[in-house]
Order: structure tokens, then sequence, then C-alpha cells
């Protein structure tokens, strides 16, 4: 049966995942602060209303915004969406949060007879718009009964870590303390080619398929070749994300000084105004610091 959703943050991830609903079938309305990213979405055929006046017909709330702090003002602010949901109804929260925060939200949540899927998502925007997201999940087996549906439409590979709230998001900060890692570290072999002759397309042709490759080599590496950081996860992610993953590592009592490297080059893209670029833009600051040229840059 067509459920009634909400997907509260219509950027690159939010809004493949309210395609994806749609195109499954579901009655989906799309919210954001861009008033332009609202109206897009119900041109291509999304449900029109104020949040407030569809809260209580909602069976499914998807929150994709940036951190805790907005999921929390989304479900439980001032505004917040949970106090007029109806009774097994189900947020699915796929933010990058620390796990004490998604047991925290599932608590207020149930309080309110509402469901809670700590959900992180994996897998880019194009994947969003395809309905092929890895979703860590962990919830209580009605959350998850009650998300069925929305999984089904937005997910190809759903992880279930648990059976309350928190190993989801424990989950997502092992794939983003590599993401991240990655990313910076794609960064760095590439320009350190560059200082030895090695061109940015001999670099991808050649280092993708061999054994220093991985998913983010492959996938970012060909915006630097080409110029072109229209974000599709931008710089600003990661001093967000690494964050989060070296909080968790201090509660722990864990070094972590791969990632603590890796959090300083984006904290440096930042700084450098590459703040709402591609994250492959954190090659800059290695090509400012060699003075390299990179492509699509003037010599």
């Amino acid at each position: 049966m067509p459920h009634t959703t909400a997907v509260i943050g219509l950027g690159s991830m939010g809004y493949g995942i309210a395609q994806s609903c749609l195109a499954a079938g579901h009655i989906t309305h799309g919210f954001d602060i861009n008033e332009t990213q609202v109206q897009r979405f119900q041109s291509e055929g999304g449900a029109a209303g104020a949040l407030a006046d569809v809260a209580g017909d909602l069976d499914a709330v998807i929150v994709v915004v940036l951190n805790a702090a907005q999921t929390e003002n989304v479900l439980f602010g001032d505004a917040g969406l949970v106090p007029a949901l109806k009774p097994g109804a189900v947020v699915m929260a796929c933010a990058t949060v620390p796990p004490d925060f998604a047991r925290e939200m599932e608590a207020k949540c149930q309080a309110q007879g509402v469901h809670y899927l700590d959900a992180p998502i994996s897998g880019g925007s194009i994947k969003a718009a395809q309905g092929a997201l890895s979703i860590m999940a962990a919830g209580k087996p009605e959350a998850f009964a009650a998300a069925e549906a929305i999984l089904d439409a937005t997910a190809e590979t759903v992880f279930r870590l648990g059976d309350q709230a928190g190993p989801g998001s424990a989950m997502k900060a092992v794939n983003q303390l590599l993401a991240g890692v990655h990313i910076a570290t794609m960064a760095e072999a590439l320009t350190f080619g560059m200082t030895q002759g090695v061109a940015p397309d001999q670099f991808v042709e050649v280092i993708s398929k061999c054994a220093g490759s991985s998913w983010m080599l492959e996938n970012r590496a060909p915006h630097i070749v080409a110029g072109d950081y229209t974000p599709h996860s931008s710089v600003n992610i990661w001093p967000k994300d690494l964050g989060i993953v070296l909080d968790i590592a201090k509660s722990a009592s864990f070094s972590a000084p791969v990632t603590a490297a890796a959090l300083q080059q984006f904290i440096a893209a930042a700084g450098m105004g590459l703040g709402g670029e591609d994250d492959a833009a954190v090659a800059k600051v290695y090509a400012r610091n060699a003075g390299l040229t990179l492509p699509g840059e003037d010599a």
C-alpha cells in the first residue's frame, strides 16, 4: 500500500530519496529551507501542503539534514514534528550523528508513540535517486516493520544492525572514517603524482586498476581531472563527520591519528573558502602548498 511520506531536507541525498519514494508510488512531501527545491520537487509530482497541515497524515518521516542539532530541531524543536505525528508513524533518521544521540532520539520518539529507525545512508546522490542506497539501520522490530515500504523504495541493501538505535550510527562513523581518509589520501596521492610528472588523468587510468584504488578514488578523482567541483558531497561535510568520529574515539579512549590528519586537510580546505565545493576540492590544499596547477585552473 502507498505510504504518505515526508522527506525533510532536499539536498543532494534527500532529493534523491524523495524521488525514489515518489517513483515507488508513495505520496511524498518534500520540505527544505530552500523553497526552490520544494517547488522543484512538487513540479515533479511531489505532494503539496504545509508540514504542519499534513503531519497527522504521515506514515513515515525521513530526516535527511546535516547533523544532530538539525535532526533534533526537526523532531522536537519549537515546531517539532514528532508530537504532531500519529501513533505508529516512523521516523527514519539519516544524518551522521553520535550513537548516544540516536538512542536519545529513539527514547523521546517512543515516549510519543512514534517509532524511530537509526538509519544512516551511504551511496551518494546518484544511488539515492536510483533507490539503491546502502542503509545501516538499527531499531526495534516494530520500527523496521513500519519503515519497510520506505526502505524498499530507497535502498538496495539494508543492514539490520541491532534491535535498538545506536549501532547504525556507530557503523556510519566507521564508514565515514574510511571515506574521509580515502578522499584526503586520494588527493594527496594524485598531487604527489603530479610532482613526479604523473598527470591526473594518468593517475585515474592506472591507479583505479591497481591495488591502491578505493571506491572514493574512483568516484572523486575524476572530478579533479575534469576540474568540476560541483558538490555531490561538499567539503563542509567532513569537518562535521570526522569530528564526530574523533569525538566517539575520544569517549572510547581510542587514538585515531590518521583520521585527525585527514580532518585537518578538510578544515584547511574550508578555510580556503572551498567549503561549498565538492569534497574532491581538498586536492586544492595540496596543490596550493606544492605550487601545482590542477586541471581547470589558470597556471
